[in-house]
C-alpha cells in the first residue's frame, strides 16, 4: 500500500520492542503511497529520528504513573481522574504521549477486569470524584457490551457527575460509530467525547457522517489538537482544520504543545509558534474555532493554558510556566 522510503525501510527493520506500526486500512488509504513527508504518512510510519532521544525526553513526559492510586486510573486533578481502560489502538501514532503502555500490555498495564474493578472502586470510595474520563489505548475499541458494562458502572456511582470518552476513532476508524453504538451510549448521558484530529485531510465524508450520529446522539464534541512540525505547524492548516471540524459538528477545543516524549523531538515546534497560529487565529475567525492553546507540563503539573498577547517568562532555553496549584514549572523551548 505504501513505498517505503529507504528511511521508513531501516526504521521499521530495527523497530523490535517499540511502539508498533498499525494503520487501519480506512486511514491507510488516506495516505499519499508515494511521498514520505505527506502529513498524515508522517504521523504514521516509523523514520530512524524515533531512535533519538534528547535529554529532555521521558518515557512518562507527564508523570501519570506517579498519579497513580492503582494501575489504570491517574488521579491527578482533584475532582476528576483519567480511567485507562485498554492499550490497543486503531492506529498508533508516532508523537503518542502513552508510547509506554499501547501496544504492549505486558506488566501493570494488564487491562483486564479485575484491574477495571480496583479502578472503579477507588472511584466509588473518593466522593471529590465527579468526573471520569475513558482513555487509553482508544475506549471505542472495546465491544459495545464492554464498554456498555464500563460505563452503567460508572453511572452508579452517585457522585460521579458526567463521564468522558477520548477517542481518535472517528477520524481512523469512522465506520466504528453505528447507530447500535450511539444507541447505546445516550443511555448514559451527561456524556461527552474527547476527539483526536490533526489535520483537514481527515474530514472526509464518512467521518462527517461518524461525527454526526454523535452529535444527534446528543454527545458534545470536542477535538484535541498537537501542533505538529511538519504536520499542521501553519495558519493555513490550522484554519482549515479547526472551520472543517466546525462544519462536523466539533468544537475545536484545545490546541496542545507536543509532548516531551521519547523519540518525538522531530515533530516540536517552538511554543512561539503555536503563539503566532493561535493570535492569528483570534479575532480572524469564528470564536467558536479557536481552540485554548495549552502546554501539558512535565513533571505532572497539568494543562496550563497561554495566551498569545501574554510575555512568558524565561530563564535561558527554558519557559517558566504556573500552574492551577501556584506551583512553577520548566519547559524546554531553546531559542536557537
Amino acid at each position: 500500500m505504501l513505498h517505503l522510503s529507504e528511511d521508513e525501510r531501516s526504521a521499521l527493520v530495527r523497530s523490535r520492542n517499540s511502539l508498533p506500526n498499525r494503520i487501519t486500512p480506512y486511514y491507510a488509504s488516506l495516505l499519499d503511497p508515494d511521498d514520505p513527508s505527506q502529513p498524515l504518512r508522517r504521523t504514521m510510519v516509523m523514520v530512524n529520528q524515533e531512535f533519538v532521544r534528547t535529554a529532555d525526553e521521558k518515557i512518562d513526559p507527564l508523570s501519570e504513573d506517579a498519579d497513580s492510586p492503582v494501575p489504570g486510573l491517574v488521579h491527578r486533578y482533584p475532582d476528576r481522574v483519567l480511567f485507562l481502560v485498554t492499550g490497543t489502538c486503531p492506529v498508533y501514532c508516532r508523537y503518542c504521549t502513552r508510547s509506554r503502555i499501547v501496544g504492549n500490555q505486558d506488566g501493570e498495564y494488564e487491562f483486564s477486569t479485575t484491574q477495571w474493578e480496583r479502578a472503579i472502586d477507588y472511584i466509588a470510595r473518593t466522593p471529590a470524584i465527579r468526573d471520569v474520563l475513558l482513555s487509553g489505548g482508544d475506549p471505542l475499541l472495546l465491544s459495545d457490551d464492554r464498554l456498555e458494562w464500563l460505563l452503567s458502572r460508572l453511572r452508579q456511582i452517585r457522585h460521579v457527575e458526567f463521564l468522558r470518552i477520548g477517542t481518535k476513532v472517528p477520524a481512523v476508524l469512522p465506520q466504528r460509530i453505528t447507530p447500535a453504538l450511539t444507541r447505546m451510549l445516550r443511555r448514559y448521558h451527561p456524556l461527552w467525547m474527547s476527539l483526536h484530529f490533526i489535520h483537514p485531510d481527515e474530514l472526509t465524508p464518512e467521518v462527517e457522517r461518524a461525527c454526526g450520529r454523535l452529535a444527534d446522539a446528543g454527545i458534545p464534541l470536542g477535538s484535541q489538537t498537537p501542533l505538529l512540525l511538519g504536520v499542521n505547524d501553519s495558519m493555513d492548516v490550522c484554519r482549515r482544520l479547526f472551520h472543517g471540524l466546525l462544519r462536523c459538528r466539533v468544537k475545536p477545543y484545545y490546541l496542545y504543545q507536543a509532548d516531551l516524549v521519547v523519540g518525538t523531538s522531530h515533530f516540536r515546534t517552538r511554543v512561539s509558534k503555536s503563539l503566532e497560529i493561535v493570535e492569528g487565529l483570534r479575532g480572524h475567525t469564528s470564536g467558536y474555532a479557536v481552540p485554548t492553546f495549552a502546554i501539558d507540563v512535565p513533571g505532572g503539573g497539568g494543562k496550563i493554558a497561554v495566551l498569545p498577547s501574554s510575555q512568558l517568562p524565561r530563564e535561558g532555553d527554558d519557559l517558566l510556566l504556573r500552574n492551577y496549584e501556584g506551583h512553577v514549572y520548566r519547559f524546554p523551548d531553546p531559542q536557537s
